[in-house]
């Protein structure tokens, strides 16, 4: 698979400076940290997962999150353990008919509640473990986390290829008094298992609820002073460039109309200077569809380090990835930086001359661009992530994938 697999190849070839390559559960870590884009949550008691895989329903996914957690009732979990290991076996079962291939799969991941559920899932789960990319620890802390850690190694050392993906949503992580220390307990437990992180995620829904907070459709989680204080801890921990790794944006909670209080968050000049009225039009409908709250959230994601995001809604496919997406300018910036790395010199023009890079200060970020061009592509010069919008803001699927 790759990400914008929705767009015909004439339509890449017209986008993208260098197209977003090809990958599969099977591909390195350090890419699949990257790939996972906008990642779909969805309950495990939603009817026809399999048949919405199958017939592609979701335009764009690249990476789906199976949740036994929060969104299953406690009533609920015994029938959605069930559900989840029925759906899994279809899936098995139309791969074996020839009527699915790896290719057409998303990245498939199950949230779990706790070390006694994975042992039972991974008991009563028998095909279905292959189509497995990994598992969700929700509030993850180091007295919880560690045993699933050691039983998915125990897989991985049996020749499955299975990942962690653990979200930091604890009160021990979002309390300052407790926050550090906490966080180089588990910074220090990730490390001894590090093969098996995929990447580090966190729990903003969680954190709000603790404090009695939801914030609303005109406002990002970074306009909530201590969930922001909170990230800005998280990206100090695991981003770090001696020993960093990929951290997704938390997710965004709206996907409906409504009356708004706030003006519209999405500046007109980028639209009208891409395509004139048009691009006015589709600022329009964006803002109509509340997609231009997310946009700025995903903007202050990536302006924090941070890459791809927890999603609960298929129309937040391709906003995630289309900001995600390098551009020619930046890669040429990276590229530049990489190959002068030789201590010959220190600091240079960049190739659009209105910038200096610095090779020290700036290598560990023309790294992460250019690992991040592999899978997000990079745009032709004269081309922005609106581009990638406009043949995607047509389309909506009004039904939440979340229910």
């Amino acid at each position: 698979m790759r990400l914008f697999s929705d767009l015909h190849e004439e339509e890449y070839d017209r986008i993208f400076y260098k197209k977003p390559y090809h990958f599969s559960k099977n591909s390195q870590r350090k890419i699949l940290a990257y790939a996972l884009g906008a990642t779909l949550y969805m309950p495990a008691t939603r009817p026809n997962i399999h048949q919405d895989l199958l017939s592609k329903k979701h335009a764009g996914l690249t990476s789906m999150v199976i949740d036994l957690e929060d969104a299953i009732g406690d009533e609920e979990v015994q029938v959605a353990e069930t559900l989840l290991i029925e759906e899994l076996n279809n899936l098995s079962q139309e791969m074996e008919k020839g009527l699915l291939n790896e290719d057409d799969l998303p990245l498939i991941f199950i949230r779990i509640r706790d070390i006694d559920q994975f042992m039972r899932l991974k008991n009563r789960i028998q095909k279905g473990l292959q189509l497995l990319t990994g598992f969700v620890i929700p509030k993850f802390s180091p007295e919880h986390g560690e045993p699933i850690l050691q039983e998915i190694k125990l897989l991985n050392d049996r020749g499955h290829q299975l990942y962690a993906l653990p979200i930091l949503e604890t009160k021990k992580v979002i309390e300052k008094e407790t926050r550090l220390r906490e966080l180089l307990s588990i910074k220090t437990l990730v490390d001894q298992y590090e093969e098996y992180i995929l990447n580090i995620r966190i729990g903003a829904t969680d954190f709000c609820g603790l404090y009695g907070i939801r914030r609303n459709s005109d406002t990002t989680v970074y306009d909530i002073a201590v969930i922001r204080d909170c990230i800005s801890d998280i990206i100090n921990v695991f981003l770090r460039s001696d020993h960093p790794y990929v951290i997704s944006g938390p997710v965004w909670e709206y996907f409906s109309s409504k009356e708004r209080m706030l003006k519209p968050q999405l500046r007109q000049t980028p639209f009208r200077e891409r395509f004139g009225q048009d691009g006015i039009d589709l600022r329009s409908k964006l803002i109509d569809k509340h997609m231009d709250g997310l946009i700025r959230e995903i903007l202050m994601d990536i302006t924090n380090g941070l890459t791809g995001k927890t999603i609960i809604h298929p129309t937040h496919i391709r906003p995630v990835q289309a900001l995600n997406t390098v551009t020619y300018e930046e890669y040429l910036d990276a590229k530049s930086i990489i190959s002068q790395a030789n201590g010959e010199i220190g600091v240079m023009k960049s190739a659009f001359q209105n910038k200096m890079n610095e090779i020290k200060p700036h290598y560990y970020w023309a790294q992460k661009v250019l690992l991040k061009s592999e899978i997000y592509g990079v745009l032709n010069e004269e081309y922005t992530y609106i581009d990638l919008l406009t043949n995607e803001i047509n389309t909506s699927n009004p039904e939440p994938v979340n229910s």
